[in-house]
């Protein structure tokens, strides 16, 4: 029997997704299949060896929410994703701004300043420790231009601690920000500007009135895409302060790795990981949504 053209090429085209699927199949829908399994188990370092676990329901997620230090791992997450966005979106908004104006040396610049995006995390975090150490050029620079009179330990200060773990996401996401915010700016044609500028608008009115409106849809990507990369930070936080000081920078990420994996809690380690899971498919389907309806 003969296959048709059409049914052929579609037939072709599965074939050459098959091995993604099966890929993203195994090696991330088996652990996050049995990460859900654990989360309704007691599966910790007594029972997984001597195998004796057993199915207790929704009580870890129950010990979770009455827990103290829980509470304050998901506020943590939320101040520092929050946080992270508003100052990478809008310190990343104006460098696209600035960039988006024709200069010899715009793309030099803006070279230079991607390079802290294109730096694995891990060596940013390592950055970010000697940077902030009571001795190291942060304490020595707000010294020399009179901000302060001795050396704080920012990395053992429950505030400035957080405060540092912020400003190194930030030094990340801000190239990233610039980066597709001047991509967006980059669609918005002259001619417009032009127009409105003979018909006597002001530079403010032409920012909210054409810049903003015509480049929607590449700010909501970066917002949301800022929040889910932001929310799920792991190793930065892991390497410049390990969560602490008592707790102050923890993390669902870090949090759900120190239950897992110090503790060998692997029940309660697996709950909070499905707390940050769960936190990000929301967001996920709300961005899903939200881009959907701007298509129709």
């Amino acid at each position: 029997m003969k296959i048709s053209l059409m049914r052929k090429r579609s037939i072709e085209g599965y074939s050459f997704i098959l091995p993604g699927i099966v890929y993203v199949t195994a090696l991330l829908g088996y652990p996050l299949v049995y990460n859900f399994i654990l989360g309704f188990r007691n599966v910790d370092i007594r029972t997984f060896r001597s195998k004796t676990d057993v199915f207790v329901g929704i009580s870890n997620y129950i010990f979770l929410l009455k827990d103290e230090i829980f509470r304050m791992v998901v506020r943590n997450t939320f101040v520092f994703t929050f946080a992270c966005i508003a100052v990478q979106f809008t310190i990343g908004f104006l460098l696209a701004l600035f960039f988006s104006k024709k200069f010899r040396l715009a793309g030099p610049i803006r070279g230079l300043i991607l390079i802290a995006y294109m730096m694995p995390m891990s060596v940013t975090g390592l950055v970010g420790k000697n940077m902030f150490g009571q001795m190291a050029v942060i304490n020595d620079l707000l010294i020399r231009i009179g901000l302060i009179s001795d050396y704080p330990m920012w990395l053992a200060d429950r505030t400035l601690a957080m405060a540092a773990v912020i400003a190194m996401n930030c030094w990340v996401g801000i190239p990233f920000n610039m980066l597709l915010l001047t991509s967006g700016l980059t669609n918005v044609p002259n001619e417009i500007y032009e127009s409105a500028a003979i018909d006597g608008a002001n530079a403010w009115n032409r920012f909210w009135k054409i810049t903003v409106p015509c480049i929607k849809s590449s700010i909501f990507a970066v917002l949301m895409l800022g929040f889910i990369y932001t929310f799920k930070a792991f190793d930065l936080m892991f390497i410049m302060t390990s969560g602490g000081p008592l707790n102050a920078t923890d993390v669902l990420g870090t949090y759900s790795y120190r239950l897992s994996f110090t503790e060998f809690n692997f029940s309660l380690g697996s709950s909070s990981a499905i707390v940050l899971f769960f936190c990000l498919f929301v967001i996920g389907l709300l961005y899903l949504k939200m881009s959907l309806s701007e298509d129709q």
